[in-house]
């Protein structure tokens, strides 16, 4: 029996389905300090530089900006701070070993509070090639035209 948790977007990088092409997606949770979490539900957070990075056999989250929180005080946390992925082991060696293949990296597709915890969204990707983007935004209109003519002949 599953509970109905709700689950609110706090940011999306939509960038990351433009520049590189999603092989797999996982959710991972984030290891974070109290004045960060307070910024991630204060909406408070870029994640469009961002990228996951494997050390030691864990993998961290790098240039993600989590703004200072504004009434922390000395107990601010550095906004670029390395933070680390909390993931299944099974999980980091697939992600690592996808690492270790030729032009493969992991990227955050979006970060989101999922009951009270936040979570982000990572993805195994490829970077596309120019041409690959204009044959993607191409294949995209020609389904949005088709769905057009579809529902106006009705």
């Amino acid at each position: 029996m599953t509970k109905n948790v709700s689950i609110k977007p706090v940011s999306v990088n939509r960038k990351a389905l433009h520049n590189y092409e999603v092989m797999e997606k996982v959710e991972a949770g984030l290891s974070l300090k109290g004045t960060e979490i307070k910024s991630i539900r204060a909406g408070r957070v870029n994640i469009r530089d961002a990228y996951a990075r494997p050390d030691n056999g864990e993998l961290f989250l790098v240039n993600a900006h989590i703004s200072s929180y504004s009434e922390g005080g000395i107990y601010n946390h550095d906004p670029l701070r390395p933070r680390k992925l909390l993931l299944h082991r099974v999980q980091v060696a697939n992600f690592i070993s996808g690492v270790a293949q030729k032009g493969l990296t992991i990227v955050p597709l979006r970060l989101y509070i999922k009951g009270h915890v936040a979570k982000v969204e990572l993805g195994l990707a490829r970077g596309r090639q120019q041409h690959d983007k204009r044959k993607v935004i191409a294949l995209r209109d020609a389904e949005r035209e088709m769905q057009r003519a579809i529902r106006r002949d009705r």
